[in-house]
């Protein structure tokens, strides 16, 4: 078992992906929507289109500032239902601690390669990593409704980074579809991953449902994340979106369709609009 994490006082709440970066121009390629796999060896990655085939997603002209990468952040208005914006600070803190665990190896039949995948899914989603660190620029917004959380990010990475964290996330529902977490203190979390679809926006994309089940505060207690991420050249947006209440598939969508535009649209060099979140 390694050394033991330090200890966060159980929260209902996610937190979610990235913290963000900036990032070089490039011409970017329009792609259906992915499932799992390796990409094909024709260096078009499996679900995507060449670039001549794209339609209607403008290339980046220009490199991604931090101006940039906060006016391509949604708002209250661009998703369903009745959630509040809080602060950046607010959701920066989110962390939920049924995340936190060593992955029971012995269940694994494929080799330790499994093991190390499943293991870091749910450090990345604890630590905001899912996609490896950003190379610059980088915003951050994030909602909140009853006790449900949604953590939205805006990165830019090294193409190779983001292009390899693309494909491990591809490869978690096989890998990763039921797992066990051993918690502080011995208790054991069962861990579901299933793959979800998406709007058919960007150049590629991944959705993941990640179900965690436990006991918080002497009861049995189920966190339900939503994950999704869209690639736009070498730019990405992360949704985390759930909680002890579950997790909403149309939020996410209103989320990555909506999201997605905005920043194709900061990319073109035009400025979306509503441009502003509340704590601007």
């Amino acid at each position: 078992m390694t050394t033991p994490r330090p200890a966060v006082r159980p929260m209902r709440y996610l937190a979610a992906a990235v913290a963000a970066g900036a990032l070089l121009a490039t011409t970017a390629c329009s792609g259906t929507e992915t499932g799992g796999g390796p990409e094909a060896r024709t260096g078009v990655g499996r679900g995507e289109r060449p670039a001549a085939a794209a339609t209607g997603t403008p290339s980046p002209s220009a490199t991604l500032t931090e101006d940039g990468a906060r006016l391509a952040l949604i708002t209250e208005a661009q998703i369903e239902d009745a959630w509040t914006q809080v602060e950046p600070a607010t959701a920066r803190s989110w962390r939920d601690s049924l995340l936190l665990g060593d992955v029971d190896a012995a269940q694994f039949v494929t080799g330790k390669a499994d093991v190390a995948d499943c293991q870091r899914l749910t450090d990345a989603l604890f630590d905001e990593t899912l996609l490896g660190r950003p190379s610059g620029a980088s915003a951050l917004t994030g909602f909140q409704e009853g006790d449900s959380r949604l953590l939205y990010q805006v990165a830019t990475y090294d193409r190779k980074t983001l292009d390899d964290s693309m494909r491990w996330l591809k490869t978690l529902p096989q890998r990763c579809d039921s797992f066990t977490l051993t918690g502080e203190g011995g208790g054991k979390r069962t861990v579901e991953v299933v793959e979800t679809s998406l709007p058919d926006e960007g150049d590629a994309r991944q959705g993941l449902t990640v179900t965690v089940r436990g006991e918080e505060d002497g009861g049995p207690v189920t966190l339900t994340l939503a994950v999704a991420v869209v690639r736009v050249g070498t730019n990405a947006i992360t949704v985390t979106q759930g909680g002890v209440d579950g997790a909403r598939a149309s939020t996410t969508r209103s989320a990555v369709q909506q999201g997605t535009q905005r920043l194709e649209e900061v990319l073109a060099g035009r400025t979306p609009a509503p441009s502003q979140s509340v704590f601007d």
